[in-house]
This record gives structure tokens, sequence and C-alpha cells, in this order.
């Protein structure tokens, strides 16, 4: 289930490049201040989903529900 969530919040990541040391920037637009950078696609990829991943677990230890991503919630 985990899997999926975080495979659904990837597949609604939106990313840019920029003119930066790390260009590449993006977030996922459901799940509010979820962003994160790379020097490369695949960086940031990594990154964004390791955020994904600690929203996970940062959530419920706040008493925040997880924002549904598609059928996930």
């Amino acid at each position: 289930m985990l899997t999926e969530y975080i495979g659904a919040a990837m597949s609604r990541a939106r990313y840019e490049i920029l003119n930066d040391e790390e260009p590449y920037y993006g977030e996922v637009p459901e799940l509010e201040r979820v962003c994160a950078t790379g020097k490369t696609l695949e960086e940031y990829r990594k990154n964004l989903a390791e955020v994904v991943d600690g929203g996970i677990i940062v959530r419920p230890r706040k008493d925040l529900p997880h924002p549904p991503i598609g059928k996930y919630k």
C-alpha cells in the first residue's frame, strides 16, 4: 500500500529545470510543502520519493491525515 501511494504521488509530480546548481526542482501538487531538487532528473526523483516517504512517517505523529492521491487515502 505504501509503495502504491508513493508511486501515485510520483506520477503526479511536476518538475522544472532552473538555472541553478541543482537545476531539477519539482513538487507534488496534491501534497502541500512536498518538493525536492537534484543535479539530475534521477536524483531529483529519488529525493522527491524520500520526501513523500518521510511525510508518510511524520504526518501520523502529528495527528495529520494523509492527503488522498488518486484512489489512495
